[in-house]
This record gives C-alpha cells, sequence and structure tokens, in this order.
C-alpha cells in the first residue's frame, strides 16, 4: 500500500480553482512509501492560469497611430454635433496612450486608447495591435476586446507561433462576411468536433448601431473547449484525452504573440459622412487573455523574472518551455509529459543515462563508491534514438539500447575517444584518481586504526 505525501503546499488552494477532474496538474511530484523505502512519484503539471495581459508588450502599427499628437476634437458617431471628446498627447488627463488597454477596468471616467480620427479618408484607416510575451502560453479563456467606440466593421484577430515570425488568421469579424472577406458568415455554434480548427468569419461583433449597448467583441476559447468537455466543461477529461493526442488541437489553443488588425472603424450607417470625419476612429478600453505559460506538463509554477516569463521545471527538464533534458540526464529522449492516463497522467521525466567511463572496467554498482553511484544507473529507458539523442561521431543507434561506434571512438553516445595504448588513458584516469585517492586514503586510516584497537585488546587479555 503507497501512502501519498505531497510536496506542494498548495494544492488544496489550487484545488478551488479548478474542477475536482483536473486538479492534479498542480502537482509536480510527490513522495510515496513502497516495499523498498521512500521514493519519488511523478506526475504531469501545468502552471495555473491566469491575466497574461501582465506580461505582455505592445506595439502598433503605424506607431504615430495614436491621437493626441497633435490635439484632436473627437464627435460622437449617432450625434456628428456633439464634439466635446478631446485627445492631447501633453495632458495626462486627456491622453489616450496605448498601455490604457491593459490598466485596471472601473475607474470613472473609463481609460483607453485611442486612434487617430479617419481624417485622411477615403485612405484606409488601418491599425495592426500587436501583443507579444517572448513565450509560449496556453489559452485557457476568452480573448475579450471592449471599445469604448463603435466595434469594427471590419476586423481580423491573427496569431503566431514563432514569436511573430509568421501569422495566421485566428478569426475574421465584419459586417458583411461575404463583401469583406468573401467568407460565410458563421458563429462558434456552428463547429463541431472535426470542424473546430475551421478559421471563420462572424458578424455577431460587427453590426452598427448597437455598439452603445455592446462594446465587446470575442474569441470564444470556451465554446471550443466545450464541443469535448461538454457545455459546462464538467468533463475536462475528454478534452485533455483530444489535447493529449492531437498537437494540431494543442496547437490551436497555443500562442506566442496575438495580432488584432483593425480594417475599418464603425461608421453607424451605410455611407461615411465625409464632412465629420472625427466621428470615425477606433477605441480600445480592455483586452482580456487569459491563459497559462506552456511548459510542456513539466512545470507546475511559471515566473516573471527580468521582464520575461519562463518555467520552474521539473522532471529534470530545462530551458524556458521544459524543451530539453538536463545535462547529464539524457538516459532517453525528451518527451512532452501526458494527460493520459487520467487523473495523474504520465511524467515522462528525464532520466540518467547509463554511462560506463572510458579505459576502466565496469564493476558491478555495490562496488562504487557511493559518491560515484549517482553516474550508474539500472534505468532499461531507451539510450539514443534518431531525434534527440543521436549517437556521435559516426556511431548508429542500435534498438535505442546502444550505439554502435565507429573505430576510434566509445561511450554511450560515442562521444569519447578510445584508448589506443599505454600512456594514452593517463589524462582520463587522472580525473577517476582524484576521486579515489582520498576514499582509498581514508580507508587505510580507518584500517591502521583498527589494527592498533586489535594490538590493545590482545595486550589488555594478556596481562
Amino acid at each position: 500500500m503507497y501512502l501519498s505525501i505531497s510536496v506542494c503546499a498548495g494544492v488544496a488552494d489550487a484545488m478551488q480553482h479548478y474542477p475536482a477532474a483536473w486538479g492534479h496538474y498542480d502537482v509536480c511530484k510527490s513522495q510515496i512509501y513502497t516495499e523498498e523505502g521512500l521514493a519519488w512519484d511523478y506526475m504531469a503539471c501545468q502552471p495555473e492560469a491566469t491575466d497574461m495581459t501582465k506580461y505582455l508588450r505592445v506595439a502598433l502599427d503605424p506607431p504615430n497611430i495614436t491621437c493626441g499628437d497633435p490635439p484632436e476634437t473627437y464627435c460622437a458617431l449617432e450625434n456628428p454635433y456633439m464634439c466635446n471628446n478631446e485627445c492631447d498627447a501633453t495632458t495626462e488627463e486627456l491622453a489616450h496612450p496605448p498601455e490604457l488597454m491593459f490598466d485596471f477596468e472601473g475607474r470613472n471616467p473609463t481609460t483607453f486608447w485611442q486612434s487617430t480620427s479617419w481624417k485622411k479618408y477615403p485612405k484606409p484607416l488601418q491599425v495592426n495591435i500587436t501583443l507579444s510575451w517572448n513565450k509560449t502560453i496556453e489559452l485557457t479563456d476568452d480573448i475579450v476586446l471592449t471599445f469604448e467606440s463603435g466595434r469594427p466593421e471590419q476586423m481580423v484577430l491573427e496569431k503566431s507561433l514563432d514569436y511573430g515570425r509568421t501569422w495566421t488568421p485566428y478569426q475574421f469579424y465584419a459586417t458583411d462576411c461575404l463583401d469583406a472577406f468573401t467568407m460565410e458568415p458563421k458563429t462558434v455554434n456552428d463547429l463541431t468536433q472535426r470542424t473546430l480548427l475551421d478559421i471563420i468569419c462572424t458578424e455577431d461583433y460587427s453590426r452598427g448601431y448597437v455598439w452603445k449597448y455592446d462594446k465587446t467583441v470575442r474569441f470564444e476559447i470556451k465554446d471550443r473547449f466545450a464541443l469535448f468537455a461538454g457545455p459546462r466543461l464538467h468533463n475536462m477529461a475528454s478534452l485533455y484525452g483530444q489535447l493529449d493526442t492531437t498537437k494540431n488541437l494543442r496547437d490551436f489553443f497555443t500562442i506566442t504573440d496575438l495580432r488584432i488588425r483593425l480594417l475599418k472603424p464603425a461608421t453607424g450607417a451605410t455611407m461615411v459622412d465625409e464632412n465629420n470625419l472625427s466621428r470615425y476612429f477606433y477605441a480600445i478600453s480592455d483586452i482580456k487573455v487569459q491563459g497559462r505559460c506552456k511548459c510542456n506538463l513539466h512545470a507546475n509554477s511559471c515566473v516573471f523574472d527580468k521582464g520575461k516569463l519562463g518555467c520552474e521545471c521539473e522532471h529534470n527538464t530545462t530551458g524556458p518551455d521544459c524543451s530539453r533534458c538536463k545535462r547529464h540526464y539524457h538516459g532517453r529522449a525528451w518527451s512532452v509529459g501526458s494527460y493520459l492516463p487520467i487523473p495523474k497522467g504520465t511524467a515522462n521525466i528525464c532520466d540518467v543515462p547509463l554511462i560506463t567511463p572510458s579505459c576502466l572496467p565496469n564493476p558491478p554498482i555495490s562496488a562504487h563508491p557511493p559518491t560515484l553511484r549517482p553516474f550508474y544507473s539500472v534505468s532499461t529507458a531507451r539510450v539514443c534514438d534518431n531525434a534527440m539523442l543521436r549517437c556521435q561521431n559516426g556511431g548508429t543507434c542500435h534498438h535505442h539500447q546502444r550505439c554502435h561506434c565507429s573505430p576510434g571512438f566509445t561511450g554511450v553516445l560515442c562521444e569519447r575517444a578510445r584508448c589506443q595504448g599505454a600512456g594514452e588513458c593517463d589524462d582520463q584516469l587522472s580525473g577517476q584518481a582524484t576521486l579515489y585517492q582520498p576514499l582509498v586514503s581514508l580507508g587505510l586510516l580507518l584500517l591502521l586504526l583498527l589494527l592498533i584497537c586489535f594490538a590493545c585488546i590482545r595486550r589488555i587479555k594478556r596481562s
């Protein structure tokens, strides 16, 4: 019988934030008592979801698109004669810089970013807003944009998985999808498990005169989750099973950057009033992006240090995403953790390889001094493969168990030159000698003390 001792003190608190079916993913390992003594039990784990806008960098293109330089007066969309909104970058109360898209909401009056007006009509008023994390993150809730102006009549939400080098669309938004993007209008409710990854155009968030009462534009993450987990997300185990086995599905909810492409502002009518162009602009009061650091199920926490996010890796892994094994832990190829089997998942830890030193016989493990034992492993995990643990110096991998080395090389991965004759091993042996020498000296000292004790005992008996 196994008795589990959690090493994560906050697991009880974490369980309050997650359904019971998946709260265990906050714990990377626990100690268990077995018949052989105390041992580690490793589990798949991931950081808790949080507000990711606290860690992003924002960039606007064109960079001078923010209002206020020079100062400008704006009119209301629904009333072209109500022109009492001023933007002035030199006055704090009247400035609307980009960071106001991510500040604390609830103030009165509302804070928001605002673009220049459509004063260069009929040239398009277009803005790219790029959100960058310099870290791979996984989305866990809807992306929500709250507009202070009318919602755009044409907009595209795009994602990048390679830090902004390439972009793919997430969703198109328009008052008329056919006219704007030659796409049939759809909603997320039209999607099925088979079509979940389809890129759609929706008209639900772009219609004109309702902007005063409904200012949000959404990219629905939870509705897509619900296709596998049920309408109330009660069956997250089913969703995680799909994420575990379908890389395209995992990648769909994974990003390094988001880009909001504002292509046409709200006009409220079929024709733009060229005599009142100060009515047309973009203004965003809030952006919400809920997610977690992607740590490949090898970490339960992510830290923000020196302006950069990074996973606190477990399972003998390392890197910003825990995407490689630590040095000396390449006993098998690195692998992402697994949500399966439910409920604990599989940690797929990096393991210590079986390493035998060159030019020395390989004695039994029990014969090694305790300080050397960590370098020898009885693990039966794979030693080599064709991806992460390639045999070096021309060696070939044989059944994942050993490397067949080319002449002149030896070692688990053929990483060392083979000793050819007397004297050539001296350099390699010198390192071993330094390890053994203190232990040998200690042994001789203990033996001498024992001999002295025996001699004393014999003298006492004779007397």
